[in-house]
């Protein structure tokens, strides 16, 4: 099948390793420009650009697709995409909004060729539509996830749904090792739907469990110690490997990088023991830190960073 990919992190990049490994025709590529990382703040492409660099792939990397924002960028982008003779456009994680002239630009698949563009969304919709819906899942102590495949619509992520994969969570789940999985999972979901390509229907939405999954913000990591600890330890969860949590000691900040809850009792913050982990009161419970991080290192068992940053029990972190 002739298709044209838009997706930018590596949670996209295993979908069109997957499409391209099927043997599907890649028409074009869409994904964000290079942006700076690492220490050295260098330009790097997107992991989605490397792949489909790396087998040949034409790629646009517009700044946005909003011709009322910028038509010098946003026109020939479109345009492309409207001449690339595609059957069906198929997104994942792309992180730009999709106007209306670019959810429409495919020829259409499905029963009633109706599915022009085909997203593949990392939650059980209608449950966490939005920006983070892994870390919002985790963060909010969810039995399962996993992916839903919908026909997309302008609107965010309320489009008619074509089908779905469940994955359970555990409690030691991180938000890395389930983006993993369920990239894995979205990428087998899509290739077997394309194989009845021309069966595939949907169904809207159900009105009730509409949830969002708001972005995930640098400033959320400051640790809320009035928060019980199992609370605090799936925030945790939820924000590994981006931004961890964050806590103080005399002003001095650091990020806590691995932790469970555990029984204990004291005011909020207030520091337990001093061990082989670094034990801190919660409203309910205590967090059993395990792995911390000072500004400009890199992570260390507990008892190695204790040495380095001495905190004493009874105090009080920030």
């Amino acid at each position: 099948m002739r298709i044209a990919f838009a997706g930018t992190p590596p949670f996209a990049a295993s979908a069109l390793k997957a499409l391209i490994d099927a043997g599907h025709e890649v028409a074009l590529v869409l994904t964000q420009p290079d942006r700076p990382s690492g220490r050295g703040m260098q330009l790097k492409p997107s992991a989605v650009k490397e792949l489909a660099l790396q087998h040949g792939l034409p790629v646009l990397t517009p700044e946005t697709l909003s011709v009322k924002r910028a038509p010098e960028v946003a026109q020939p982008a479109l345009e492309t995409l409207e001449t690339a003779n595609v059957e069906v456009l198929i997104v994942a994680a792309y992180g730009l909004i999709l106007p209306e002239r670019a959810l429409n630009a495919a020829h259409g698949i499905g029963k009633n060729k109706d599915i022009r563009s085909l997203n593949i969304h990392a939650s059980l919709l209608p449950r966490w539509r939005g920006a983070a819906p892994i870390q919002r899942a985790i963060e909010a102590g969810d039995a399962e996830t996993g992916v839903t495949l919908m026909k997309m619509e302008a609107g965010l992520d309320t489009g008619p749904m074509i089908c779905k994969c469940t994955l359970t969570l555990t409690d030691t789940d991180t938000a890395d090792v389930v983006t993993e999985r369920l990239a894995a999972m979205g990428a087998e979901l899509t290739v077997k739907a394309l194989e009845r390509s021309d069966e595939l229907t949907h169904t809207p939405q159900p009105e009730e469990g509409v949830t969002y999954a708001a972005k995930i913000l640098k400033s959320e990591s400051r640790v809320d110690w009035t928060l019980a600890a199992d609370a605090v330890a799936r925030r945790l969860r939820a924000f590994t490997p981006f931004p961890y949590l964050s806590a103080a000691h005399n002003g001095e900040v650091f990020k806590i990088r691995a932790a469970r809850p555990v029984q204990g009792e004291g005011r909020p913050g207030e520091v337990l023991r001093v061990d082989e982990a670094l034990v801190v009161a919660c409203g309910t419970g205590a967090l059993c830190c395990t792995r911390l991080q000072k500004a400009g290192k890199g992570e260390m068992p507990a008892r190695s960073f204790l040495q380095s940053m001495p905190i004493a029990v009874g105090e009080v972190l920030e």
